[in-house]
């Protein structure tokens, strides 16, 4: 995540308008001495966000300074102390809710990554996120997927031409459809299939798909077919049709992940860390002596 982006800057900018508008209105009744307060964690989990804390502090008052106690993907415990800050009392103020905000819910989608993550522990299974997620979030929920141990899939329609339900019935075919695809896209980009059925599956791979991603399937069901997949793509390798082919799974309950660890996939891509998850509870804390004025 390039925090110096110009597009990822306008973003934070809109944050912070957002929140304080024409300004922070309580800020007249705020002496413009030096404070200093730290945020501690009300619950366990594992922590996202902390250069966007350290650059929205600073884009509010420059003199703000914030002193990391733990990294991004770092776990902690409850009543631990996630990092310092100190600088004019009312930027502090003004920075509260928006940083709070933002790290609360990354933390959050971090914290329920690594527990589905754990459950693939012991495979080469992945974990990846999907295209659900908070509009205008995108890049900074995905960052949090990474923090927890996921993976990124797709941040858009335009990183790789993937074949869902609708677009293979809007269309002539899933064979047809990857031909006309290897045609029109640049040869960089990834064609991937979702099928519904074995012999869509097979179909993708034989066509030439990069990627075979098998919904709502179940585990005895899937663990039969990859064998399959796999020998197709060798037969095709002979043939120089395809070099290999990403198996991902997506559609099945995150309840039931460990009965796919050994299945023979590559990836599990499921929305659940992002949508489903809960914010964890952070709170800013003022620690009682004043700093001197410089």
């Amino acid at each position: 995540m390039d925090l110096h982006s110009p597009k990822l800057n306008k973003i934070l900018d809109s944050w912070i308008e957002e929140d304080l508008g024409n300004g922070d209105l309580t800020r007249f009744a705020v002496n413009h001495q030096n404070a200093s307060a730290h945020w501690i964690a009300k619950e366990p989990g594992i922590f996202c966000g902390g250069d966007l804390i350290k650059l929205l502090f600073q884009k509010i008052d420059p003199q703000v300074e914030v002193q990391l106690l733990i990294r991004d993907g770092d776990g902690f415990r409850a009543n631990q102390r996630i990092l310092e800050v100190k600088g004019p009392a009312y930027a502090l103020l003004a920075g509260e809710r928006v940083t709070l905000n933002i790290s609360m819910h990354l933390s959050g989608i971090a914290t329920a990554t690594a527990l589905l993550v754990s459950k693939l522990s012991g495979s080469d299974v992945k974990l990846a996120d999907t295209r659900k997620t908070t509009p205008g979030l995108r890049v900074f929920e995905k960052y949090a997927v990474c923090c927890g141990g996921g993976i990124n899939h797709r941040f858009g329609l335009d990183d790789a031409a993937m074949l869902k339900e609708n677009h293979i019935a809007w269309s002539d075919g899933i064979s047809e459809s990857i031909k006309i695809l290897k045609q029109s896209i640049p040869w960089t980009k990834k064609i991937i299939v979702e099928a519904e059925t074995a012999s869509q599956a097979k179909e993708a791979v034989k066509a030439g798909a990069d990627g075979v991603l098998l919904d709502e399937m179940s585990a005895e069901k899937i663990k039969e077919l990859v064998p399959q997949l796999r020998q197709l793509v060798e037969e095709s390798n002979s043939r120089k049709v395809s070099k290999n082919v990403v198996i991902e799974v997506s559609g099945i309950n995150p309840k039931n992940l460990s009965e796919y660890v050994f299945t023979g996939i590559d990836l599990i891509s499921t929305s659940s860390p992002i949508t489903k998850s809960n914010w964890i509870d952070f709170s800013m804390r003022f620690n009682k002596e004043i700093e001197n004025n410089h």
